[in-house]
Parts: C-alpha cells; structure tokens; sequence
C-alpha cells in the first residue's frame, strides 16, 4: 500500500540563490502559531518564485517531547511538525493569508529513509526543505487564498531523507465559528470510570506528561494527561491538534502491539472532522504484519482515519 505522495518536482536541496539560509535564529513564534519560542524549529523561509520555497530549520537533539534515539536519531514526528510550521508561515507570508485565520489540516503524510536520516551526536541538526504549494484554492471573489496543498523534500548533510506532505484550508474568524457552530457539540465531560493510563515506557515517551491514551475496559482512549502540555497544547484549541491525533493513534499502536511497533517510518491520516476536547474520542488501531491502520470516533462518528508504517 502507497500510502504517501511524493512531491513531484522536487528533488535534492541545490545552492540557493542569493543569501543562503540562515539557521542562527528562529522565526517569528507568532509566524508558526507558537507560545513558546523554544518550541520553534523553522529558522529561515526563502522565495524561489513559481510557488516553491527553500527554508531552513533546526532540530534540537534535547527536545523534551521528542528526545533522539540512542543512535542519535531524531523522532519521526519531527518532519510533521516542520511540515505543520511550514505550512502556516508560507500562506501568511507569501500568499497574503491573514495571521489570525484558522488553519484546519485535511490530511497529513511522511516517508522517512532510515539509511539517510540525520544523526545528533551534539547539539542539533541542520535542516534544509525544499517546498512546493499545489492545489490553491480561493474564495469564490479570487481574492482570498482559502486552502492549498504543501509537498515538502527534507535533507540534512547534503542527504535527502525525508518526503513530507498536508493539505490545509484557512479559515476566517466569521467563517470559523460558523463551521464550529455547524458541527459543535457533545462537549461533556464524560467520565471513565475505570481508566488505566500506560506507563511512558508502554509507549516509548519520556515522560508521564507525554501520554495521551488511556485503556477503559478494553477501549483505547485519546484522553491526555496534560492539557497544558507544552508541545502538544503549546496554546489554547478548541478541538483537538492534529498532531495530537497522530501522535495519540501512535500510542494506541504501540499500546495495542505491546510495544513492537513504536516509531512509524511513514504515515497518513486524514482528518474527516473536528475531533472535540470530550468526549474523549476511541482509537481503534489494528495491526497488519508492520502496518497500523487507525481510526478515530467520537460518539460514534468517525472524525480521523490513518496509516502508520514501522521497518
């Protein structure tokens, strides 16, 4: 099974044209919709014309969510969050799309390379992406860039080992809560009564904070421990992250493989529709040989559906 597109078009990270990428400071945190600055990994964003773009970005080796390997490897969900700044600081600041809208993820992939991936042996990596936007939408006056689709080639050391690529609509404040108001509600809290949360080693994260599955009576659970936690809910949502989600159907894989498959080499989820803070929505995740398909519900609606990958 295919389950990621490749960006056509794109190949390995030539010399850019005129100053070359910076990687001694962040981006604006505002540009990427983060709090924290030490959450910001893009460093530099270059126009090449014809809707591709260069940029640069940093992966810390002590990143407290996503810690590397003892091999120095980095975590796989790296990639979807460059691709996630990407794909914010793009649209506001090359297609006129206004820093307040609402950016909504249709559908999220990568494909990792193991043999060429980088390696941190100290401080951080280097990051060099090579973006392409396809697929732009607008308003039905032209005026105003309603959603695209961004593919993304990443390489560190002269090597490509990275092909990430999503599809986002951005909505405006009025627009935004007309949708919300199409589509809210279900928003008590319901309470599992006899929950189990798994322990950070069940699910190969670091720390008690990092989990965001429980186990009731045979149901896996997205009900994370800590809603202030400051990756994942770095800011304030009205509806589940889409990060959130992969990361929860990887702990769900991890949790119902016990413990075999943890780090997905590629992935694909598609978000169908918002996924509510409560009720906490059921992850189904079943295994096939070194796949996970995955399946989010809340109360008895599909809102996320995916693929995970694992060597």
């Amino acid at each position: 099974m295919v389950i990621v597109r490749e960006a056509h078009g794109l190949s390995e990270p030539s010399g850019p044209a005129g100053r070359p990428l910076s990687w001694s400071r962040t981006v604006a945190r505002e540009a990427v919709h983060r709090v924290s600055v030490a959450e910001v990994l893009l460093t530099d964003v270059r126009n090449h014309g014809d809707n591709r773009f260069e940029a640069a970005a940093q992966w810390p080796r002590s990143h407290p969510t996503f810690p590397h390997g003892g091999d120095g490897r980095h975590h796989p969900l790296m990639i979807a969050e460059t691709l996630r700044e990407l794909g914010i600081y793009i649209p506001t600041r090359y297609y006129a799309v206004p820093a307040g809208a609402h950016f909504l993820i249709r559908d999220i992939s990568y494909r990792l390379d193991p043999e060429t991936e980088p390696r941190a042996p100290y401080g951080a990596s280097d990051i060099t992406c090579r973006a392409a936007v396809t697929d732009i939408r607008t308003s039905p006056c032209g005026r105003f860039v309603t959603g695209m689709r961004l593919d993304v080639v990443l390489s560190a050391g002269g090597k490509l080992f990275a092909w990430a690529g999503g599809t986002a609509r951005f909505l405006d404040g009025t627009t935004y809560a007309e949708t919300r108001a199409a589509v809210h509600g279900h928003t008590a809290r319901r309470r599992l009564r006899a929950a189990v949360r798994p322990s950070p080693a069940q699910l190969a994260v670091p720390a008690a904070r990092d989990v965001l599955v429980v186990r009731d009576g045979g149901v896996v659970y997205l009900d994370p421990a800590d809603t202030r936690h400051p990756f994942f809910f770095d800011h304030w949502s009205d509806h589940m992250p889409g990060l959130v989600l992969l990361e929860g159907a990887r702990q769900a894989a991890a949790l119902a493989t016990g413990g075999a498959l943890t780090r997905p080499v590629a992935c694909r989820m598609k978000a169908i529709r918002f996924t509510e803070s409560y009720p906490p929505a059921v992850v189904e995740c079943t295994s096939h040989g070194r796949t996970c398909v995955f399946r989010l519900r809340q109360a008895g609606i599909c809102t996320a559906v995916g693929v995970l990958q694992y060597l």
